[in-house]
């Protein structure tokens, strides 16, 4: 893997003068640099501002993932950063080159696997990879090496010879991924990678993804799948209506709720009796969910048994505060300002 890396490494950077009259000026690790990016659309009180002061870094070896709801802005920051769109200001820095001045050597620097599958009617995933690794420089014999390893990896052997127009969305999703990876670039961007891929491949494609990034490669995971990003992830960007809200390690993003606990129960037919103080927040017709602190913990599981045995409830769980917890109150607290604005 490591021969394969430094052959398309070697492919897209060689000989070229625009990333080394910047390389210099960079640390070998920043493989992506974007500061204060701005960008609007539209004019006037009908312009949408779509990124705002951008800034983040991805570093050689490093997952960062990129979290926000639909229209938060990610794919406009990802269109800027592979030189399919040009900010109004800011800089992005792609592996030592100015990708807002050189577009085009953005595009050769990064390897995309767009949310939207690329059409690949009439090919087999086996060739669609094995042509995209040498569209992008690999050597004929590493290609077909590592689309072999790429296709076990991923459990694509039954369809590997399939034509692209009879295999199910989830194979065409991890063909689309393998596309990607065939022959990375510095930078990889994966748009929403795991959309229709079942349960079991999905593990899979996390592995992978992480090989991507040990064995080099800096990636950007653009999701708006929380608990699946905190599995995989060394740093998350928070992005909501085109502002970076938080950029921070999974560990550090939930420290500030280190000490609160969230109780998840499924009801039963008879009405659970409710210990003291614990007020279920989220409640529904066969759940409830309940926010505790630490100190409380030994209590709850104890009424929780009991419960269990009386038949009140069906099940329980007592789980820490997730990242998907911190993202909901970081977004609810920038709706609330806004309503309040």
């Amino acid at each position: 893997m490591h021969t394969n890396r430094y052959v398309a490494y070697r492919s897209v950077n060689e000989f070229d003068p625009a990333l080394d009259r910047h390389r210099e000026e960079h640390t070998v690790d920043e493989v992506l640099q974007v500061r204060d990016l701005h960008k609007r659309f539209g004019r006037r009180h009908r312009a949408v501002q779509a990124n705002a002061g951008v800034a983040l870094t991805v570093a050689a070896g490093q997952v960062v993932g990129l979290l926000g709801h639909n229209g938060a802005g990610k794919s406009t920051l990802v269109n800027q950063v592979v030189g399919l769109l040009r900010p109004d200001s800011g800089q992005i820095v792609l592996a030592g080159a100015d990708a807002v001045a050189h577009p085009e050597v953005a595009r050769r620097l990064a390897s995309v696997q767009a949310q939207a599958n690329v059409p690949i009617t009439g090919l087999s995933p086996r060739t669609a990879i094995e042509l995209v690794g040498r569209i992008r420089g690999g050597n004929k014999t590493a290609v077909r090496a590592r689309t072999a390893h790429l296709i076990e990896a991923l459990d694509l052997t039954e369809w590997a010879t399939t034509p692209a127009e009879k295999v199910s969305g989830g194979v065409a999703r991890l063909t689309a991924f393998a596309m990607a990876a065939v022959v990375p670039g510095r930078l990889v961007v994966l748009d929403e990678p795991t959309n229709d891929v079942d349960p079991v491949r999905r593990r899979l494609l996390w592995r992978q993804i992480r090989a991507l990034a040990d064995a080099g490669a800096g990636v950007l995971l653009v999701t708006h799948n929380v608990r699946e990003a905190e599995r995989v992830v060394d740093r998350l960007v928070v992005l909501d209506r085109g502002r970076v809200l938080a950029d921070d390690t999974p560990a550090a993003l939930t420290q500030a709720r280190s000490g609160s606990l969230t109780l998840e129960v499924d009801l039963g037919s008879v009405a659970p009796v409710w210990p003291e103080g614990l007020v279920p927040t989220d409640r529904g017709q066969n759940r409830a969910t309940a926010a505790i602190g630490t100190d409380q913990a030994a209590a709850v599981v104890g009424w929780a048994a009991q419960a269990l045995a009386a038949g009140q409830i069906e099940r329980y769980a007592l789980t820490p505060a997730s990242l998907e917890d911190v993202y909901v109150e970081m977004v609810d607290e920038t709706v609330q300002e806004g309503h309040a604005a």
